[in-house]
């Protein structure tokens, strides 16, 4: 193929780059010989044995705008091919071509469109303006004596008792879910039981059934959300009514040291010393959200700061890999992808319109933390990796037997190097962000 194409590239606009491309006549000759040597070997004419017939004859039948499109497929990939390797152009998606000029004898011109990999314009990092959290994590006696109550819970005896719901309570209760105007029969439950309490009831629930006896209904007005598991509910305003059947009361056991001995396997022997350890594992917990926050108040001030174009290509990628998520996960719940878009009332462009903000929103975080990792030497080795499969794998009782195998894995290397970059380069961040 092509020995001195002449190629010219431009920036343009969304990180794509234009490549003007110009191809010698003998080229273009060279190829349309070819490709009507191609034809007349496999053409049957009458009079003719298959393949002998004259390529004269043969150009004739076919035609001037066939043989050029032939001619087209045939020269133009090999063409683009070689001026994408010639300028170290790495392409992220296929490139969008228009022919401008090709005719025997001379020489042919091509103009090609190509989307790239984005440069991104990293923000000075001791310059960043991190907004502090809007909250705190500090933990209360209340949230102490909340948590020595979940612990006790297993432990509570269960009685019935003749008076009105009230919050911490089993109820006993029908439910109906009504929407668009039909009862939604799968959500139906008889006689089922639901502790009164936040995390477990929805809170439109939680606000309307204390107070409620025996016999009597209370509706509440829910919007589900787009990921629910029903998709005749999912992204629906629906009216739920909730009929009490029966109330029953939990009771705790006595916190005392015989149980808190029995709750720690004698780790503990005295109530205080018990309340402590609670309170000294609510603040490791209390410290890694906080870690959290930070983490993310940094990233955030980073990429906002920073300035990175998402191509539309990528964007088009990350929206295909995520409806090809959402079809196997629905078809695991037995239905087909357009059916449950049917019950979200949308059609899949629909869909991937309401998706690609934030599409756009995760593509250029991880575009910005990659360049940030390029930047400061942060892409760990294999060993590094290695180490880390190994230490992960190592704490999961599913694959600590299988660290063999994930370290063949390409797939697998790649999912935990990219933990392990992000772990390192979030860390990176908090320890050198400006405040």
């Amino acid at each position: 193929m092509p020995e001195s194409l002449s190629v010219v590239t431009e920036r343009l606009p969304k990180s794509q780059v234009g490549m003007t491309i110009e191809v010698p006549a003998d080229v273009v000759d060279a190829t349309y010989d070819r490709v009507l040597s191609r034809l007349a070997s496999r053409a049957k004419i009458e009079g003719f044995r298959p393949g002998k017939a004259p390529r004269a004859l043969v150009e004739a039948r076919i035609g001037p705008a066939v043989l050029r499109e032939e001619v087209v497929e045939t020269m133009v990939p090999e063409v683009v091919r070689q001026a994408l390797d010639e300028k170290a152009i790495d392409p992220i998606d296929n490139p969008d071509v228009e022919v401008l000029e090709l005719e025997r004898g001379r020489p042919a011109k091509l103009k090609a469109t190509i989307s790239v990999m984005p440069e991104v314009t990293l923000a000075e990092l001791t310059k960043l303006k991190v907004e502090p959290p809007d909250h705190t994590h500090e933990v209360t006696d209340e949230m102490v004596e909340r948590r020595l109550e979940d612990l006790r819970d297993p432990m509570a005896e269960i009685t019935p008792v003749e008076r009105e719901v009230r919050t911490g309570d089993i109820a006993v209760i029908d439910i109906e879910v009504e929407a668009d105007g039909q009862i939604v029969e799968s959500e139906t439950r008889k006689s089922t039981e639901a502790e009164v309490k936040e995390g477990v009831l929805l809170p439109e629930l939680n606000a309307v059934l204390p107070g409620t006896f025996a016999g009597e209904t209370r509706e509440a007005k829910v919007t589900f959300p787009e990921s629910y598991s029903n998709p005749e509910l999912a992204g629906k305003e629906a009216t739920i009514r909730v009929t009490v059947r029966g109330v029953k009361e939990k009771v705790l056991p006595v916190l005392d040291d015989a149980l808190v001995k029995s709750l720690t396997n004698g780790k503990q022997v005295t109530v205080e010393a018990y309340r402590q350890a609670v309170r000294e594992e609510l603040e490791e917990s209390a410290h890694a959200v906080e870690k959290v926050d930070r983490e993310q108040a940094v990233v955030k001030a980073l990429v906002e700061a920073s300035s990175v174009e998402v191509p539309e290509a990528l964007i088009d990628r990350e929206l295909t890999s995520e409806l090809e998520s959402l079809e196997r996960t629905v078809n695991r719940q037995g239905l087909k992808l357009d059916r449950y878009l049917e019950y979200l009332g949308k059609s899949i462009e629909q869909w991937m319109a309401d998706q690609r903000p934030d599409a756009e929103a995760r593509l250029r975080i991880d575009l910005v933390l990659a360049e940030y990792a390029r930047r400061e030497g942060l892409e760990p080795s294999d060993e590094e990796v290695d180490k880390f499969l190994e230490e992960q794998a190592g704490a999961d009782d599913e694959l600590k037997g299988q660290v063999a195998e994930l370290k063949q894995n390409r797939t697998a290397r790649s999912y935990f190097g990219s933990r392990l970059r992000r772990r390192r380069v979030l860390d990176h961040l908090v320890q050198n962000a400006g405040s």
